[in-house]
Parts: structure tokens; C-alpha cells; sequence
């Protein structure tokens, strides 16, 4: 082997391993690594790659269900069943290291990879989705993220002609260093046209096709694996660079490859490059492989081993082809002008062995580099923190009731976790392709119509992050729920989802509590509404020696189906003297809303109410409801409470509404508080007695609010709160005074 600097423990410090796991390496090479195998070791046992202080808590998440086509950890991406021969695949995955200290190349990136992921698999991508949080929206820093993510996402999206069709952004001041930014992608393919993360077949040739390797990225997975310092600027070689015209290159070359039945398996480059893409495959197909290093396309002279094998550098693939059928694959990518050449080939030995310039420069077992393998699974300490029992003694009695009710209207909907995102949404392009069926309607989730059929898919991503901080088992079950919830209410079947977990440093005892207690209320959640776990990814260390973690986030990414189109449902008051009705009970509960902090300042609090058993059976209900075409309308009652709701409804056909409180809840609490499971629909006046007579069937609770108003007016109990008119003035351009246009 050619002669390399020998490695010492502290050596393995500065890579981030720990003493025992260098032990460990020693052990498995029966020798001291070299430099360069310490770096493969380095980046494949990080918590990016391996989650090894997770990977014992994501294994009790339900992961069969009856449209299941890949389960999770199986593939890259997540992939159900449509039916009539249609497959979907979906991801969801973090950039959040990156794009806090870059965050237009940052969130570029995030987008081009999670697109790889899905038609590595051979699907081509229709949608895509975004989940962002970040800080105090009056510091500079925080605008600074804000537009710089924005603009990465939108310039990379719509560059790639993949149409960005839904999302959420949040503000808090926990994400004032560590913003989130979580990139979802869903792809639809046929049977028989997908293609696995897989190698076999010894002396197949290794291919590395796409854009050519740079430095860009190199230990970006380590990066991604520690807490944002103010050293961390030091890391930007670990955040990637990306070009949205060379993917959509890749994205048609890798579709045309796939259907010259040459390719044995295909895997994009994402974290760890090279090393991660050809240990992963080689470990599942049970083989080894021989790596040229010298042979990679690269676009800096001298590049080490170290750096061709650990760049991130985008845009690019590794695909192994059934050895004799090389010209048919030259031939595609030499069409579309992109790089494809022979790296390696396949060999029976399960080992990665690394020549550069013909000397072996690495040389180290497949199995033991990849989570199942030889990676470390850690059982890492937690503990409930103080704060957990300080927030449970919250009282609703506590909190005076606002005098001024229009007050607190007036100030949700000028805050911007409230108010309209068309700052954001106005920059991405929802229209390319044709096929979103809710770029001009309003409806709790994105509708994609799945063209050449009569089925759609319905998409949505979910999470409160104040919440799940306050309660997270409870927090995260209300993400699982509410993400359902949005699917029905677009009139799909909620059928699996995609996760991203971000939180803290997985290394303190109450982060990790708030961990362990999110996945066991997503295994409950999941289970409860049939909806099994497909994949995703871990982002810890989502925090600062200065500010703390963040609010835990495990973002909900949900796939829903709609078997017939034409039972797509909108959220949009449609005509005046419509009925409202709300599905659901009204409950005396202001916990951890909107409302209790920031008009009331009042931080601690428990989650709000929420009964999964009884959200179950209303869920089943407005599905009823939806398919008999009973309803007007369908919105779920979320962020804001029953005001906010009724006002997102009125907006997009000027209407109003006219309705009364419950005189048995405080009037603060029915319009503001944010307790789970309910729904408001509308209800044209000739359907009244069937909506009726369906509700009776259920045991879910329902009542009449009031009635669609004319002229934009919006009362509650005769009094006037204002009218769309001018409320729209503000609802739309909050985010636009603050940011400008």
C-alpha cells in the first residue's frame, strides 16, 4: 500500500471519532488506518450517515403497510403503490448545517439532492415541498438566512422544472443561529422501471457519471454532525455548490439509462460522496469493488485521495452496469453532454479497495462502514428536563381574558408565522408541468394530478415545533395528526410518510429525552392513522454553545392519495349564505397557541388538547363527507385557532363569514386556542338535512357556527372584526414590509 502518515487517537479526535471507535477501526483493519481510511471511517460512522445514536429508536416505527413498495432504509427514497401498475416515491431530508452559514448554495443543494434521491430510483420527480423555521424576523442575521434560503430554493427549483407546490415557514427565536431548511420530493414511476441502490455481478464495471469532482463538501457529513460554532464559517468548503441545469441533465440521462436495462444499480452522491454511494451499495448486493481514484473526472488539479473520496460535490451518480453493455450507457450520457466514465469494477471480495495512479491507497470492508454493518449503535443516556414539569402547570385561568378581542385578531394576523407567505411562494414556480391541481385553490394539502390516470397525490409537511417542545411525545403525535388531517381535508387517504427529525446535541441527556419521547409519539401516531414510516433522516446538533437546541422539529412529510380526482377538496368559502359548521368540540384551551405566546408572552405551557382517538373517528367522517360531495368546503383549524380559520377561508373569493361563540368556552379560547381534531366545513343550504343526517352516523361531535357573509364583512356575535378588504392589505404584505420586495 502506498505509504501514508499513520493515524494517532488525536488524529481520529479531529476527524470527530471517538477513542473507542478508533480502537474499533483498528480492530476491524487488524492495523493502524492510514489518513485516508480514517477519513472513510470518519464521515461513514458520523451520526449523518450512520445514525448510530438513533438507529435503535427509528427501528420501532411502523414501517409495513398494505401500498407498501420499499420500506424504509431499503432504497433512497420511500416508495407506495398507487395502484394500476403506478409507483410513488417521496424523502424528506435536512440541509440545516449548510445553509446556516450559506444559505443559498445550502438550500440549492438540499433541493438538488433530495430530487436525486427520488429518480436515482427511477422516478421522475412532479413535486416538491419545503419546511422551514427560522429566528427573531428583526434581526439582520435572520433576513439575511431568509433570503438567501428563498432565493437558493426558488433559484434551484425552478431552474430544475420541478414545481414547488407547498410548505410551511415559522419563526422563532430558538432558530436564531440554526435555521432548519427540509427539502421533500416526491416522483412517480412504473412498474418494473425502478431501479435499486444495489451492486453485484463480479467485473461489472463502476461508472461515475454527472458533473465533475471538486472540493466542495469534503466531511460536509462530519460538518453536519457537531454544533454550529463561531469557528463554523471555517467549514464552508463542507457546503456544497450546485447547478440546477446539469441536474436536469442528470434527471434525463438516468430515466433514458434505466430503460436500456443495462444498469444493475444506481446511487446518487450525496453525504460522504463517493465512499458513501459504493460501501452502501456494495454492502447490500453483498459485494466489493476496485476504485481508480485517478480515473474520476475532476474540476481541480492534485485533488488527495481523501478529497475525490469524500467530496460532495453535486449533480452526479454512481452506477453499476452489466459488463458488455458499456456502449449503450456511453451512449446516453454522451447525448446529454455529461460525464460518464469507469472508475472501478465489481469484485466477490466485500472489501472497498482504493488505487490512485496505481497504488493502493485504502483499502477497508464494506459491511463494516454501513448502519446493519459494522457501524457503532450507541443506547445514549436521556433524561425528562426541568422544564417539562414547569410547563405542565400552566392554568388557562391564570391569563386574563383580553377585554379587546379584534386586538388579538388584528395582531395573528399581522404575525408572521400567521400571515399569508406570498413573499416565499411568489418566488417558487408551481406551475411547471401542469399537474398541480392547487395552484390557484386553496387547499390544506398540495394536489398533483398523476397524468395519464384519474388518481392524484396529496402532499403536505407538518410540524409545530412549539409543541413538541412543550410536550414532545404529545407535540409529535399532533404533527402525525395534523399532517392526516390536511391530507383528508384535500379529500386524499393518508397512506405513509417521510420524516425529518431535527434537534439538538444527541450527546445531552434532556435532547435526547425529547428524542426518544417525539419517536414514541410518532410510532403511536403512525399506527393509529395507518400510516407507516417510508424514511427520512436525522439532523442533530441543530444547536449553539450560545442559544442552546432548537425547538425539537420532527417534520412530517405525508403522501396522500386521492383514487379519483374529482374528489379533490378546497378550503374556500364558495358562495354567500352557505352554512358553517364546525367537526370537532370546542375545548377551554389556549396551551402553547399562537395567541398565549406572542400577544400574552407567555412561554410555558403545555401542548394543546388533543385526543388521537377521537381525531381518528372525525378524520373518517369529512372523508364521508368529501366523497358523497356533501360539503362546500373543508379547513382544518390550526395555527391561529378558529378566527384564523375562518379568515383563510373567506380570503380567496372575498367573502366573510357571521357566526356566534360557544357561550360555554371562554370567547378568547374558542376563537384563538389551538386544540386539535376539528375541522370547519361549509355547507350549501340544499345539502344541509344530508350533511346532517351524515354527521348523525358519527360520534363526532359537530355545530353551527353561522353563516357565509356577503361583502367581505367577518362578524363574531354581531360584532364587527373587519372586513377582507382591508384586512388583506396587511395578511398579504407582513413578510413584504419586513423584507422587502
Amino acid at each position: 500500500m502506498e505509504q501514508q502518515e499513520l493515524t494517532t487517537v488525536e488524529t481520529a479526535k479531529e476527524l470527530g471519532l471517538l477513542p473507542q471507535e478508533y480502537d474499533r477501526i483498528k480492530e476491524i483493519l487488524g492495523r493502524v488506518p492510514n489518513f485516508t481510511e480514517l477519513s472513510i471511517f470518519s464521515v461513514m460512522w458520523s451520526e449523518h450517515c450512520s445514525y448510530k445514536n438513533s438507529i435503535k429508536w427509528l427501528k420501532t416505527l411502523p414501517r409495513d403497510g398494505a401500498r407498501m413498495l420499499a420500506k424504509a432504509g431499503e432504497e433512497n427514497a420511500g416508495l407506495v403503490d398507487l395502484g394500476d401498475g403506478i409507483g410513488c416515491a417521496f424523502k424528506i431530508e435536512s440541509h440545516n448545517h449548510p445553509s446556516a452559514l450559506e444559505p443559498y448554495q445550502g438550500a440549492a443543494t438540499g433541493v438538488g439532492g433530495i430530487n436525486r434521491d427520488i429518480f436515482t430510483m427511477g422516478a421522475r420527480p412532479i413535486a416538491q415541498l419545503n419546511s422551514l423555521r427560522f429566528g427573531d424576523l428583526s434581526l439582520d442575521r435572520t433576513k439575511w438566512l431568509v433570503k438567501g434560503v428563498v432565493k437558493g430554493i426558488s433559484h434551484y427549483g425552478n431552474a430544475f422544472g420541478i414545481p414547488t407546490v407547498g410548505g410551511e415557514l415559522y419563526f422563532d427565536e430558538s432558530f436564531n443561529v440554526n435555521p432548519l431548511v427540509n427539502a421533500m420530493s416526491a416522483g412517480i414511476v412504473k412498474a418494473g422501471e425502478t431501479v435499486s441502490a444495489t451492486s453485484y455481478g463480479v467485473g461489472n464495471p463502476v461508472y461515475i457519471v454527472g458533473s465533475a469532482t471538486g472540493k466542495d463538501g469534503i466531511h460536509g457529513a462530519a460538518f453536519a454532525s457537531k454544533d454550529i460554532t463561531e469557528d463554523s464559517v471555517n467549514d464552508l468548503p463542507a457546503v456544497q455548490v450546485g447547478d440546477p441545469f446539469q441536474e436536469k441533465l442528470l434527471l434525463e440521462a438516468t430515466l433514458e439509462v434505466i430503460k436500456t436495462g443495462a444498469v444493475i444499480g444506481m446511487q446518487d452522491m450525496g453525504a460522504a460522496g463517493i465512499i458513501c454511494s459504493n460501501s452502501e451499495m456494495s454492502a447490500k448486493g453483498e459485494h466489493g469493488m476496485k476504485i481508480w481514484l485517478d480515473k474520476v473526472p475532476t474540476r481541480q488539479e492534485n485533488m488527495k485521495p481523501f478529497e475525490i473520496l469524500l467530496s460532495e460535490s453535486q449533480e452526479r451518480m454512481l452506477i453499476v452496469v452489466e459488463k458488455g453493455k458499456e456502449a449503450l450507457v456511453q451512449a446516453v450520457f454522451d447525448k446529454w453532454d455529461l460525464n460518464c466514465a469507469i472508475i472501478g469494477e465489481v469484485t466477490d471480495t466485500q472489501r472497498l479497495e482504493y488505487y490512485m495512479n496505481g497504488e493502493l491507497v485504502a483499502d477497508v470492508p464494506a459491511d463494516d462502514l454501513v448502519l446493519g454493518g459494522g457501524a457503532p449503535v450507541y443506547d445514549r443516556e436521556y433524561r425528562e428536563p426541568a422544564y417539562y414539569q414547569e410547563y405542565q402547570k400552566f392554568k388557562i385561568d391564570d391569563v386574563a381574558e383580553p377585554e379587546d378581542l379584534k386586538a388579538v385578531a388584528e395582531h395573528l394576523i399581522g404575525h408572521p408565522n400567521i400571515a399569508s407567505k406570498r413573499w416565499v411562494t411568489n418566488q417558487y414556480d408551481s406551475m411547471v408541468g401542469t399537474a398541480t391541481m392547487t395552484t390557484n385553490r386553496m387547499s390544506d394539502a398540495a394536489v398533483v394530478a398523476v397524468k395519464g390516470t384519474t388518481k392524484a397525490i396529496a402532499l403536505t409537511t407538518d410540524c409545530n415545533s412549539r409543541y413538541v417542545n412543550a410536550d414532545p411525545q404529545k407535540g409529535t403525535s399532533i404533527a402525525v395528526a395534523e399532517a392526516a388531517r390536511n391530507i383528508v381535508c384535500a379529500g386524499g387517504e393518508p397512506v405513509a410518510i417521510t420524516n425529518c427529525l431535527n434537534f439538538g446535541n444527541p450527546y445531552i441527556p434532556e435532547v435526547f429525552w425529547q428524542f426518544v419521547s417525539a419517536i414514541k409519539g410518532m410510532g403511536e401516531a403512525c399506527t393509529k392513522f395507518g400510516t407507516p414510516v417510508t424514511g427520512g433522516n436525522v439532523s442533530f446538533y441543530n444547536q449553539s454553545s450560545d442559544d442552546g437546541p432548537v425547538f425539537p422539529t420532527p417534520t412530517i412529510g405525508m403522501l396522500g392519495v386521492l383514487d379519483n380526482i374529482d374528489n379533490m377538496m378546497t378550503a374556500d368559502f364558495k358562495q354567500p349564505d352557505d352554512l358553517i359548521y364546525l367537526i370537532g368540540e370546542s375545548v377551554n384551551d389556549i396551551a402553547s397557541s399562537q395567541y398565549l405566546s406572542s400577544f400574552h408572552k407567555v412561554k410555558k405551557s403545555p401542548a394543546p388538547y388533543f385526543d388521537i382517538d377521537k381525531e381518528y373517528e372525525m378524520h373518517q367522517i369529512v372523508k364521508e363527507l368529501i366523497l358523497h360531495k356533501v360539503i362546500q368546503s373543508a379547513h382544518d383549524v390550526a395555527d391561529g385557532g378558529l378566527y384564523i380559520n375562518l379568515l383563510e377561508s373567506s380570503l380567496p373569493n372575498g367573502l366573510g363569514f357571521n357566526i356566534e361563540s360557544d357561550s360555554d368556552i371562554r370567547k378568547d379560547a374558542f376563537l384563538f386556542g389551538e386544540a386539535q381534531g376539528r375541522v370547519v366545513v361549509s355547507v350549501a343550504p340544499a345539502d344541509e338535512e344530508r350533511f346532517v343526517e351524515m354527521m348523525a352516523t358519527s360520534e363526532t361531535p359537530f355545530s353551527l357556527l353561522g353563516t357565509v357573509a356577503h361583502h367581505g364583512n367577518l362578524f363574531v356575535d354581531d360584532e364587527l372584526y373587519g372586513n377582507i378588504t382591508d384586512i388583506r392589505m396587511v395578511y398579504d404584505n407582513v413578510l413584504h414590509a419586513i423584507l422587502g420586495e
